[in-house]
This record gives structure tokens, C-alpha cells and sequence, in this order.
């Protein structure tokens, strides 16, 4: 079963919500901290119109709590991808053997901030993703192709 959301959220496997946790805590924690320290010791150097250091403080602690924010965003929209293995369908989280052009490839179907054809990582919403989504073993499936060519893949296993 697929469950539409938002454009807000990200589909996103447990591992990427975790990495961006760290990310946020070094940005919240290491990073912001010794840029509020820089800016401090920038004010107290006087002038602000044509102090350099305050201005670059000032942009730095800027661009670092949008990433913040950001991170903080993405991370409270996540919907965290579970493969459901025990129906046999094909659904965010699952990893699918298949043959496409006498070739057995292996492709895990997540959500398209973690897609990457090259290491095996295909979006839901590409064209062979979303031709994959609610099929079975033994299922041959046709898509287009990047191209716009009409594709056949014939699918082996699902896990």
C-alpha cells in the first residue's frame, strides 16, 4: 500500500534520519557555538558598518541556523521507510532483483533524496521505480525509459 504525503516530506531510511541527527546536533552543539564565540569577540572590536569580522560572523551564524533549520525540518517531515517484506509486493524500503536487458540488476526502492541508480539505489517516483511499486515476483513490468523507449524488466525477487 502506498501512502501519499505532502511535498514536504522526505521519504527516508532509518540510517539517513539518523546521520542527519548527528549532523544536526554537530551543527547545534560544535559549529554554531564557536561562531557565536567569533561574533562576540567580533562586537567587541567595534564599528559595525565596517567591521569585517562581524559581518562575516554575522552571515556565518546566518547561513549555519538555516541549515539548522533545515535539518530540523526534514528530520520532523521524515516518513522513515520500513520494507514490508512478509507480503511479497514491492514498496518503499524493498530490494528487487531483476532482469532488464539480459542483465540480473539489484535495486532498493527508496525516496528520492537517497536515490543513486549507480550504487543500486532507485527513487519510488523514477520511471522504473513507480513501474516497480505494488508488483510481484514473476511480474514482467514495462516502463519508459530515460529516453522515453519503452523498457521490460521481469522481476526475480523481492525482499
Amino acid at each position: 500500500m502506498m501512502v501519499t504525503h505532502g511535498p514536504e516530506s522526505d521519504h527516508l531510511t532509518e540510517e539517513s534520519v539518523k546521520r542527519l541527527e548527528r549532523t544536526l546536533y554537530e551543527l547545534q552543539h560544535i559549529e554554531r557555538p564557536k561562531i557565536v564565540v567569533d561574533l562576540a569577540h567580533a562586537i567587541t572590536l567595534g564599528d559595525f558598518s565596517e567591521n569585517a569580522e562581524y559581518q562575516d560572523a554575522k552571515a556565518r551564524l546566518s547561513r549555519i541556523d538555516g541549515r539548522i533549520f533545515g535539518m530540523q525540518q526534514r528530520i520532523k517531515n521524515a516518513i522513515v521507510i520500513k520494507a514490508n517484506t512478509t507480503d511479497g509486493i514491492i514498496a518503499l524500503g524493498s530490494t528487487v532483483n531483476i532482469i532488464i536487458n539480459g542483465k540480473q540488476k539489484t535495486y532498493r526502492i527508496l525516496g528520492p533524496q537517497e536515490a543513486d541508480p549507480i550504487k543500486g539505489r532507485i527513487s519510488h517516483l523514477s520511471p522504473l521505480g513507480s513501474a516497480l511499486m505494488g508488483k510481484h515476483v514473476g511480474d514482467i513490468v514495462e516502463y519508459k525509459t530515460p529516453d522515453q523507449l519503452p523498457g521490460q524488466v521481469e522481476i526475480i525477487s523481492v525482499e
